[in-house]
């Protein structure tokens, strides 16, 4: 019988909770995806989850935030001046905003305070320091 390894590519039908059972992300509904083991596409603890499953099995683990995305860095945490942000749509707490970085890719951004004059923001990941609930079905291992 045919099992995930460290180099699989495989269709995945997945899910991802918060600890309060809100669901971050979903396909069960869709169709399923391809990943490739090892390539970024998941977490470490996603990986491992499924490494040495057979093809249509169903796995549901609980990743601390190390291994699902890991912990929110003081670091990563930004000011940005208000008149940055576009008058029109003002920034909010907790809200997610892609910024333009480095040779035209975006990074996410999370609100985290607005004074009068300038915006706090967290670039850690935005669902680093929680813990994730995956679900995921082995469709095939292709």
């Amino acid at each position: 019988m045919k099992t995930v390894s460290s180099n699989s590519r495989l269709l995945l039908l997945f899910k991802m909770e918060l600890e309060d059972g809100t669901e971050v992300e979903s396909n069960f509904d869709e169709e399923a995806i391809e990943f490739e083991i090892g390539n970024g596409s998941l977490t470490s603890g996603m990986e491992d989850a499924l490494i040495g499953k057979p093809e249509g099995e169903t796995i549901s683990v609980e990743l601390s935030p190390e291994l699902a995305f890991g912990e929110r860095h003081e670091d990563n945490i930004h000011s940005l001046p208000i008149e940055d942000f576009p008058k029109d749509m003002p920034p909010e707490e907790n809200q997610v905003i892609a910024f333009d970085g480095p040779d035209d890719t975006e990074i996410m951004g999370t609100i985290v305070s607005i004074s009068q004059d300038e915006v706090q923001v967290d670039f850690s990941h935005p669902l680093a320091g929680r813990v994730i609930k995956f679900t995921a079905k082995i469709i095939s291992i292709l």
